[in-house]
């Protein structure tokens, strides 16, 4: 089966990650003929272990699950407008307090099936090397894009790569965790279930300047391009742990590792440290170290993160690994309908277009669908997450464009009077903005309450 590009009801979508994967579905469901472009496993990333579609190759976590707060109201617009990988986010998850976290590897088999099973989708497994001449195209092809494809998309819009480097965390088997040491708790006893969650490593203040001094001394990985040597462009919300310990001998202290609202059942008080660690699924085999990405050697990364009490033993599934991610210059480049301005038959979605997260990608997969799938493309209304983003990838800042999650600082501000008198609760402005936000996009849907 084959389909034609030149026909009004066929779109190609380069990329089966998270926001090809929702791209290609949304489109099908709407009645398109969409080929499906995956490389792998004829090629491969230095990030990507399999060939399944949506793998996650950094964390397993699509972030909170707590109502009111701007993930939270990223992930409930996309369940509103019926998005497959959100279903499958629930249908996959493994407890982890108010994240949703997903067994990545169901969760990935589970998008492959899906996607596999609708006759309207095509999937071709081999390298695109250019973005094709004719039809509406949906560009999804990651930050880790292939070099030959990159270098068409640097043609196509005329300007040079972007780049910052990303890293993922270690995971560790869960039989060679010491839980003698290492205890089960969540953070403040926040959890869906009420059960604890995570496994809590603590660290005295002797243990945790070891660990420091150890960190700083240990031997990275050289980065993939000599150039970008000694100014590497890190993703400041993603920052490798020896990077962060470089930034100060405290600066873990209040990131990574933070011992707020966790009792060490031995002592009944917080560690002066903590380490903790998240279910990689639903077994419970495994754990990845929380926000301990890094770009130490394999054996540095073994020994010194051994030094952690309750890790003296562990044996590592996977190490933590840096890589370059690719993405284009949004605002100088698409609209806020994610169309290229140079030829809107091409819309982008995911990490090529700038945004930085899981859902975030997710979230411009299915917008760049509906995009795709009308003859005048609307805008998602600027008050919504997902509008706030399309809004973002369009309008920041072109000479300083940087990848961004959703925060509440890419939403508008209330009307003054609101803010006025919401100035001192900052709960109950929260909720009046994700209240406004999800008015804005069930009208955006034509929902009739």
């Amino acid at each position: 089966m084959s389909f034609n590009f030149n026909n009004d009801r066929a779109v190609a979508v380069i990329g089966a990650g998270l926001a090809g994967s929702e791209a290609a579905w949304q489109l099908a469901r709407q009645g398109f003929n969409v080929t499906l472009y995956e490389m792998r496993p004829a090629a491969t990333t230095a990030a990507h272990k399999t060939s399944d579609m949506a793998e996650l190759v950094c964390s397993n976590s699509l972030k909170s699950e707590s109502a009111n707060t701007a993930p939270w109201l990223l992930k409930e617009e996309l369940r509103r407008g019926g998005s497959l990988l959100l279903e499958i986010a629930a249908q996959t998850r493994v407890p982890a307090g108010h994240a949703l976290t997903v067994d990545r590897v169901e969760f990935a088999r589970e998008v492959s099936r899906r996607i596999g099973e609708v006759p309207n989708i095509q999937v071709i497994r081999e390298e695109l090397k250019a973005v094709p001449t004719e039809g509406k195209v949906v560009v999804a092809s990651g930050p880790l894009t292939s070099d030959a494809l990159a270098a068409d998309i640097a043609r196509l819009t005329g300007s040079t790569r972007l780049y910052f480097y990303d890293s993922i965390s270690p995971i560790v088997d869960a039989d060679s965790i010491n839980t003698s040491i290492a205890f089960a708790a969540s953070r403040w006893g926040k959890s869906i279930d009420g059960t604890d969650d995570y496994l809590n490593c603590p660290l005295n203040k002797e243990e945790y300047d070891r660990f420091v001094d150890a960190l700083l001394a240990g031997d990275s990985v050289p980065f993939h391009i000599a150039e970008d040597n000694p100014n590497t462009p890190f993703f400041e919300a993603c920052l490798p742990v020896e990077e962060l310990a470089r930034r100060g001998r405290e600066t873990l202290r209040f990131g990574p590792m933070k011992p707020t609202g966790l009792d060490d059942p031995r002592t009944g008080r917080w560690a002066y440290a903590i380490v903790q660690l998240r279910k990689e699924n639903c077994r419970s085999d495994s754990y990845n170290l929380v926000g301990f990405q890094n770009h130490l050697r394999f054996g540095e990364q073994q020994r010194i993160f051994r030094l952690i009490p309750g890790l003296e033993n562990a044996e590592f599934l996977r190490y933590g690994q840096i890589h370059r991610n690719t993405y284009i210059n949004g605002p100088e480049l698409l609209n806020n309908t994610l169309q290229l301005k140079s030829d809107p038959r091409i819309f982008f979605a995911g990490q090529i277009s700038g945004v930085e997260g899981y859902v975030e990608s997710i979230a411009t997969g299915f917008a760049a669908a509906q995009f795709a799938a009308a003859d005048n493309p609307r805008p998602y209304p600027r008050e919504t997450a997902i509008g706030s983003l399309c809004a973002y990838i369009a309008g920041a800042d072109p000479n300083h464009y940087q990848p961004a999650n959703i925060t509440f600082d890419l939403l508008p501000k209330l009307d003054e009077e609101t803010g006025r008198k919401l100035r001192k609760d900052k709960k109950a402005k929260h909720a009046e903005v994700c209240r406004r936000a999800l008015e804005k996009y069930d009208e955006y849907l034509g929902v009739t309450v």
